[in-house]
């Protein structure tokens, strides 16, 4: 399974994604994050997918769709973290998920490690 997450311009979320990459068994990470942002987070499975975060919400879930399409190896579905980021952007990235299409299943870092939020 691969991991798509949103890093958001906020800093106050970077434990939560980084406790997911350090620590979830997935092929590979992609972190969709502004054009404009820093690399707030590093790591040899990670990819970063830079958008437009500017661009209104349909145009912005067809970039980040056709940027993702072209990356993610044909699984049915992937994890997903939406922890960092706006709403804008979570819808964004949810519809272009869906539309690709790939399943998701949503995932966080807790106390008790990796939890999928089924």
């Amino acid at each position: 399974m691969e991991l798509v997450a949103f890093l958001g311009k906020e800093k106050e979320n970077l434990g939560q994604l980084a406790g997911l990459i350090n620590n979830m068994d997935c092929e590979k990470i992609f972190l969709v994050k502004d054009k404009n942002a820093g690399d707030l987070i590093k790591h040899q499975k990670c990819k970063t997918i830079a958008v437009d975060t500017a661009k209104d919400l349909l145009s912005l879930k067809n970039e980040i769709k056709e940027k993702l399409k072209q990356e993610l190896n044909n699984d049915f579905e992937v994890a997903l973290s939406i922890a960092s980021g706006s709403g804008k952007e979570h819808m964004a990235l949810i519809s272009a998920l869906l539309s690709i299409p790939v399943g998701i299943r949503f995932v966080a870092y807790t106390k008790k490690g990796i939890e999928f939020l089924e």
